[in-house]
């Protein structure tokens, strides 16, 4: 394969130096009046629409794959686990891993790294899941991304699987992607939706720019095909008792769990009320509640309703609420059964996170509020007079 150019026409260039402000790795350099190339350019391209006069060409190698498709079987979904306990969006992962490896006829695996984990695999095969790889050894007790990355590149290299589904938390958009880089093909983050085409392929479709589109993506040419999923955008998987689902114990090799790194202790996250991710009702606050102060009636009410409180990340960049509050696509995507939003516009990126809630009430002063869009009920009204009322109808003093 031919290396990557990028060359610049000595006769064209006159020395402007726009290329030499636009290139990110401070790669190029003037030599007299004339732009020169240096050692430490990645050929990003930066460079070249800046060029006015049509002076650098940049040169992409072409990359010859010579990789047999047809020996990659099965969909994967990596089992998560913190303390031992199973994450909930692995459960989101094996209902729409199921449906995936039935539309290609594969069968369904779950992979579980850590240790001591017997009645978790257990609990696994009370699912939809025909394998579950049980990795086990004491250095994966505790979520490290170079050990992780290292033992999950090894078993994907050796057995195989055409699709690879992680959660897009914090651990799987941490170490998924080295292990896409182990094994040298794409991976798609963030994912709200996922199917197969006509030719068998993982359609994967995730928000971009700013959330204002939704992208659909396909990898042709390498595998697996790797995606991070969103939590709360797919519904659990129920459990299917008496499947006969099998149980494979993996001790993995000594020279893969090495790391640099270690963890000291163990610090979870403390929220002033149930966790916001997993809650059932939420009542969330935005920019029109208008300073910080507002969110008091916003946890009277949650707390009556035995919900969580969440917050716009207009609430959350003016230092009203900390970011672990955040509903939309910078922040937590949420699939509660209840969701009132408070003095919401609803922005694109908001919705991302919260469209999926069973029902919405939204509460705004502005008829046209995008939030109305999508709400079940719509209340134009003062969130200030709107809210209090709720609270006292609950019982509650405002």
């Amino acid at each position: 394969m031919a290396d990557n150019e990028l060359k610049i026409d000595r006769e064209k260039c006159v020395g402007c130096q726009a290329c030499l402000k636009a290139c990110p790795f401070a790669a190029l350099r003037m030599e007299g009046r004339l732009a020169v190339v240096g050692e430490s350019c990645s050929f990003c391209g930066a460079c070249v629409p800046v060029c006015k006069f049509g002076a650098i060409t940049l040169v992409k190698a072409e990359a010859k794959l010579s990789l047999d498709l047809d020996l990659y079987h099965g969909v994967w979904v990596f089992g998560e686990q913190i303390e031992g306990v199973v994450q909930g969006v692995v459960y989101e992962l094996i209902g729409k891993g199921r449906e995936l490896a039935d539309k290609r006829g594969v069968p369904l695996s779950v992979l579980l790294l850590g240790h001591g984990l017997d009645a978790a695999a257990k609990d696994l095969l009370e699912y939809p899941v025909d394998l579950v790889l049980q990795v086990e050894a004491p250095e994966l007790s505790d979520y490290a991304p170079e050990p992780y990355a290292r033992v999950v590149a090894d078993l994907v290299q050796t057995r195989k699987p055409e699709i690879f589904l992680a959660g897009a938390t914090a651990i799987g958009r941490s170490f998924l992607a080295r292990v896409a880089v182990a094994v040298q093909t794409g991976l798609t983050a963030d994912c709200t939706s996922l199917d197969i085409t006509e030719e068998g392929l993982l359609l994967q479709t995730r928000p971009a720019f700013g959330g204002n589109i939704m992208a659909s993506i396909l990898c042709r040419g390498r595998r697996p095909q790797m995606s991070t999923v969103r939590h709360k955008v797919m519904p659990v998987a129920h459990r299917s008792p008496g499947r006969g689902g099998v149980i494979e114990v993996i001790k993995p090799s000594s020279t893969l769990l090495a790391s640099r790194t270690r963890r000291l202790e163990w610090l979870p996250e403390i929220t002033s009320t149930v966790n916001l991710v997993e809650a059932d009702i939420i009542v969330s606050g935005g920019r029109g509640l208008g300073k910080p102060e507002s969110f008091g009636m916003l946890e009277k009410l949650a707390k009556l309703l035995g919900g969580a409180v969440g917050s716009s990340r207009a609430a959350v960049d003016a230092g009203w609420m900390p970011y672990s509050h955040q509903v939309g696509q910078t922040g937590k995507t949420v699939q509660p059964k209840l969701y009132i939003a408070c003095g919401i516009s609803g922005a694109v990126q908001h919705l991302v996170g919260m469209q999926s809630s069973d029902r919405i009430i939204a509460i705004n002063k502005d008829h046209d509020a995008p939030i109305f869009g999508v709400a079940s009920y719509g209340i134009v009204g003062d969130v200030f007079e709107v809210v209090p009322a709720m609270i006292r109808e609950l019982g509650g003093e405002a």
